[in-house]
């Protein structure tokens, strides 16, 4: 009677701890690519961007500096960081840290 007992006690104690663990469902892993697009989902890139897109899109970016940043990019070619900005005359650092949440470079 008590092997029979402990028998069946044992045998609900297994099924206890294997039910959640079978049971629990499986989140598909994300590609990083997709991670990297999602980050830079709404922002500004500077290698791409407009004077318009640039001045509408910035704190503090009119259309002189817009341009700027678009002549800057024509004559010395793609940004390599978005800390190069601040090679654009009339980009201070205190500009460059308004936006740096808004800006990227592909």
């Amino acid at each position: 009677m008590r092997h029979m007992y402990l028998s069946s006690l044992l045998l609900a104690l297994f099924a206890t701890f294997s039910l959640p663990a079978s049971a629990a469902p499986t989140a598909p892993a994300q590609p990083a690519v997709q991670a990297v697009v999602e980050q830079n989902v709404g922002k500004v890139d500077l290698n791409k961007a407009s004077a318009a897109a640039l001045q509408s899109e910035l704190t503090g970016i009119g259309k002189a500096k817009a341009e700027a940043i678009v002549a800057y990019r024509e004559a010395h070619g793609d940004f390599a960081s978005v800390d190069e900005l601040l090679e654009v005359k009339g980009i201070g650092k205190a500009l460059l840290e308004r936006n740096r949440d808004k800006l990227t470079v592909n």
